[in-house]
Parts: C-alpha cells; sequence; structure tokens
C-alpha cells in the first residue's frame, strides 16, 4: 500500500470506529422499550448508570451489552479481516478504531454531539485488544466501586489501570497509546463527578431502583 493509501485507510477506520460508537443506545432502548428519555432522566447520561437509576436492571444490562460491544465488535472484527496486515501497522489501525468508537460514544453526532462518558465502550474495545487488559479494566472497577460505593470511581479506576495493562499484556505502542487517550477522555468526561466527590455530593450505586417505564 502507498503511503497515501495507508493514510485514507487509517482515517476510514477510525470513521468506521465512531459511527458505530456513535450509536446512542442508552437512548434507543430508553425511547423504544421505556417510552423514557433518558437524557431527562436522573443524571441524564446515556450510560449504564443512568440506565440503572431510570429504567431499572434490566434497562441497564442491556445497555451496557451494547456499549460495551460496539467498542469491542468493530475493534475484533478488524482484527480478524486484517490478519494480512504487516503486526505494526495492525495495532495502529487497531487502536484509531479503538479510539473512533470511544469518541463516537461520547460525542455523538445523532445526540447533538452529546453522549456518554466512554467507559463501557472503551472496556468492550480493551477487551478487542487484550482479553487480559480487559479483564484488569473490569477488576478495577469493581474494586473502586466495592471499596467506594460509587461507580465513578470505579470507572475512573479502571481506566487508568487500563494502559498499563495493555502495555504489560501487549507491549504494543499504539494500543498502549489508546489506553492514556481513553483514560483521560474518561477523566475529562468524569470530571463534574469528580467535583462533587470532593464535595461530598456524588450519589452512590443503588440497586433497588425501579424502573420508570412499562
Amino acid at each position: 500500500m502507498s503511503d497515501v493509501t495507508v493514510v485514507i485507510d487509517l482515517i476510514l477506520a477510525f470513521l468506521g470506529g465512531f459511527l458505530v460508537g456513535s450509536i446512542p443506545f442508552g437512548y434507543v432502548i430508553g425511547r423504544w422499550f421505556y417510552r423514557t428519555d433518558i437524557r431527562k432522566q436522573g443524571s441524564g447520561n446515556i450510560g449504564a448508570m443512568n440506565a440503572l437509576r431510570t429504567l431499572g436492571k434490566t434497562g441497564a444490562i442491556a445497555v451496557l451489552f451494547l456499549d460495551a460491544l460496539k467498542g469491542f465488535a468493530p475493534v475484533f472484527a478488524f482484527s480478524l479481516y486484517a490478519s494480512w496486515i504487516d503486526p505494526d501497522l495492525r495495532r495502529v489501525f487497531l487502536a484509531l478504531i479503538a479510539a473512533g468508537a470511544v469518541l463516537g460514544h461520547c460525542y455523538s453526532p445523532w445526540l447533538r454531539f452529546k453522549g456518554g462518558k466512554g467507559v463501557a465502550t472503551s472496556f468492550g474495545a480493551i477487551f478487542a485488544l487484550s482479553w487480559q487488559a480487559g479483564l484488569v479494566a473490569v477488576a478495577g472497577w469493581i474494586a473502586g466501586a466495592v471499596l467506594t460505593s460509587y461507580s465513578s470511581v470505579g470507572s475512573m479506576l479502571g481506566s487508568v489501570l487500563a494502559p498499563f495493562a495493555l502495555w504489560v499484556f501487549t507491549g504494543s505502542l499504539p494500543e498502549t497509546s489508546y489506553g492514556i487517550f481513553a483514560a483521560v477522555l474518561v477523566l475529562f468526561k468524569h470530571r463534574e463527578n469528580i467535583d462533587r466527590l470532593r464535595k461530598g455530593t456524588e450519589g452512590p450505586i443503588r440497586l433497588g431502583k425501579k424502573p420508570g417505564g412499562p
């Protein structure tokens, strides 16, 4: 492939990841199955935690799974399709697709470039890059959430651990760079949570909330 072709293919790969990531499953599930606009309930976020508060456990599980899938699927599919590409270049493609998916979730054009905080989508992409690193990220989320009762703490802890795990298990600079990028993005998207944690006003995880729709 020529240099121009490679650049074009990299841009297309990023855009493909962005389009898949931009599907606002939290909004879609809320509208279609619960007749609820999740953006106008709870925190207003379209992610799984606000879905838990507004749609209930079943809705939250569906949102969590689909948000993770839109990070996992494009990365994993490309890794299967592009097995013939030079390994170093393939890693760059995979990192860009993962970054596109997370950015698409956080800044969905279908929601006027608003969206979620990227955690589930990022973790899904990390699992596609390295299932071991994915397990570390999830373990970080569980540890942070269980020890503090705050999902936001778990999300940030898991995201910060992910680039270290990616480096240990892949030794890939592009994939580790993706992990760093995703961690910074997740921390940025959690800036209001960080402020509430400092003030002691952050809402803890509550599992007993009943769905607000049928």
